[in-house]
């Protein structure tokens, strides 16, 4: 029973590290302890400093630079998992971005160039990395993105990115459903406020967090919390779980 729980000979992707409080660390360091290898990806020069330490401390054998953005970038990361380990058993999605002006502007003034960046970066990079990880995915596999509660609910100050992360959610079972047949689960994880860097871009984020708190006293979910239901979705005892979102917030997702 318990090698169902164990990440043992289990090789997984990364993608989005940027510091000490990113959720894609609190999944990567109990992915680690669970028995996995890491690849890990840092965004640019600038964040290879940042996150170097983290790949250290993870023994990442595959640690490059990976901008979705830019042309060749993920490709080059996913030939080299092949060309390393021949196969990959799990993938983790956990990027998103959008201006500032179309977070904290209304939502109908959003331009074509801004919601196309916000749509790209956020959901479709996700089709780019799951075409990639399929045929890597041999012997079925698992592959997990980041919501927010902000994807079914207007949340103030969420603008483009609530109907980006409806998309990935949506994504997210219709991937669910082309990939059950080869064993390939597809799942999201959608946490409560955590004081990310990405959350530090939210206008008005510690009166989000306490609103949070006013419902749920003593709202403590962490990056752990998310890592620890990550972990459980890619191990073999979620084998019958696929397509659906799982929320990590304490139960906040639950009152009016």
């Amino acid at each position: 029973m318990s090698e169902l729980f164990s990440l043992e000979g289990k090789k997984g992707l990364i993608i989005g590290i940027a510091n000490k409080q990113s959720i894609a660390l609190g999944c990567a360091r109990l992915m680690k302890a669970a028995g996995a290898e890491l690849a890990i990806t840092y965004l640019n020069e600038k964040s290879d400093k940042y996150v170097r330490p983290f790949a250290d401390e993870l023994e990442a054998p595959i640690y490059m630079p990976c901008n979705v953005q830019q042309p060749g970038e993920l490709e080059a990361v996913f030939a080299e998992i092949e060309k390393k380990w021949g196969k990959l058993d799990f993938l983790i999605h956990s990027i998103a971005f959008a201006s500032q002006d179309d977070l904290h502007g209304r939502l109908v003034d959003c331009s074509l160039e801004g919601f196309h960046l916000a749509m790209d970066v956020s959901c479709h990079s996700l089709m780019r990395m799951t075409r990639l990880a399929e045929p890597l995915m041999k012997d079925g596999g698992s592959i997990l993105s980041m919501s927010y509660l902000g994807a079914e609910r207007a949340v103030e100050n969420y603008g483009a990115m609530g109907p980006v992360k409806a998309a990935l959610e949506s994504t997210t079972r219709y991937m669910a459903h082309e990939l059950r047949d080869k064993k390939i689960r597809v799942n999201c994880l959608s946490p409560g406020p955590i004081k990310t860097r990405a959350a530090s871009g939210i206008k008005d984020f510690s009166e989000l967090l306490g609103a949070v708190g006013d419902k749920i006293p003593n709202y403590d979910v962490t990056p752990e919390d998310v890592g620890a239901m990550a972990t459980f979705l890619v191990t073999d005892a979620a084998k019958a779980y696929t397509g659906y979102v799982y929320y990590v917030d304490e139960g906040y997702s639950i009152l009016g």
